[in-house]
Parts: structure tokens; C-alpha cells; sequence
């Protein structure tokens, strides 16, 4: 969805990709279908593996022989897809200015929610502002961060100038600065854990 042009947030090599056999300018993600086909299989196997054990008392048993098809078969096709999937990455395009460009400031109707509990507010609460907030601004035809901060406070009077920061995308994104957020620290942590990972460290 995202390689579409609709979005273009991404750009697909041709490498991994097919043309289509009706739409001259549409570029088919074959080896990410491809991929995403792979997993269901993947996810069938392991089904499989664990129906077969279920229930075996604890020591040998002859069903065992049984998950050596599924597990072969399951190692072969990660090998291949690890593969694919590397390549695919390797040769991906992002395409910042496009993602920008979708950004709109109701994707931070939670910030505004957020913001207000930071003031004390509680969340229940919170919740129903930032929904009455989005319905003034679409009554009113404009984006939810070109409401006056008069229209605000007449919705709770824990509004303040300093509202303003919440319109902010980069902001929104390092607030969550915890274990598995959205912050730069907290993404670099979480690529060099599994980066380490993967060395087997």
C-alpha cells in the first residue's frame, strides 16, 4: 500500500518487483506478496509441530519423527525469505517529503489528550475534550491545530498558550521516550539490542 501512488512513501526496485499486465505505470510488490505468503506458511508448519506434541507424555515418543518435514521445510524457507527480504530492504527508496507531506495535525487528537493530562486532567476526560476539539475544528472548517485558544478554553479551562507545542510531529514522536517508543533514543536502543542479537550476544 505504502509503494502505491496514492502514498509513495516507499519505492519498490525492480528488481523485486513485476509490471502489471493491465496498468503500464503500476509496479507489483511480487517479492513482498511473495513473502507475506511464505509466513502463512511458515505459521502453518509450526501449527502443525505443536498439534503433534500436544498432549505426549515426557520422554520418546515415535510422533516425533513427525517434525522433522515440518522443520526442515520451515528452515528452508526462512533461509530464502531472509534472503529476499534482504535485498528488498537493501534496495528500498524512502521518500521522506511524501510522508510529510500526509501528516495532518488530527493524527495528534491523542497529543492533545495527552497534553491535558499532563495538566492534571484525567484521561476519561481528556478523551472527551480532544473529541470535542476535532468536532469545533470540522464544524468550523479548519485543521484541528488553527483552533484559537479562546475556542479551546471554553472546552476546559486547562488550555494555555503552551498548547501550541503540541502540533508538533517531531514532539509527538519523542515524547515517547520509553522501552519499545517512538523517540530516536528509544528506536536506536531497540536496533542496537537486536543487532546484538542477531551477532548472538
Amino acid at each position: 500500500v505504502y509503494s502505491s501512488h496514492e502514498f509513495g512513501f516507499v519505492t519498490l526496485a525492480d528488481a523485486y518487483s513485476t509490471g502489471s499486465s493491465l496498468m503500464p505505470q503500476k509496479k507489483n510488490p511480487d517479492a513482498l506478496e511473495l513473502l507475506r505468503g511464505k509466513s502463512g506458511r511458515s505459521m502453518g508448519q509450526l501449527t502443525g509441530l505443536m498439534a503433534t506434541l500436544k498432549g505426549l507424555p515426557s520422554t520418546y515418543n515415535k510422533d516425533l519423527q513427525e517434525d522433522k518435514e515440518p522443520l526442515f521445510d520451515a528452515v528452508t524457507s526462512l533461509s530464502g525469505s531472509l534472503q529476499i527480504a534482504c535485498g528488498v530492504l537493501s534496495t528500498l527508496a524512502i521518500n521522506p517529503p511524501f510522508m510529510r507531506a500526509a501528516l495532518v495535525p488530527e493524527m495528534l487528537a491523542t497529543d492533545l489528550a495527552e497534553y491535558l493530562v499532563r495538566k492534571g486532567v484525567p484521561f476519561r476526560d481528556a478523551h472527551h475534550v480532544a473529541g470535542a476539539a476535532v468536532q469545533m475544528a470540522e464544524l468550523q472548517g479548519i485543521p484541528l491545530s488553527e483552533l484559537d485558544l479562546t475556542d479551546l478554553q471554553k472546552l476546559h479551562g486547562a488550555f494555555d498558550a503552551d498548547v501550541a507545542d503540541v502540533w508538533s510531529f517531531e514532539r509527538s514522536v519523542e515524547r515517547r521516550d520509553v522501552d519499545g517508543g517512538s523517540s530516536r533514543r528509544s528506536v536506536l536502543a531497540q536496533i542496537a539490542h537486536l543487532r546484538t542479537w542477531l551477532a548472538g550476544g
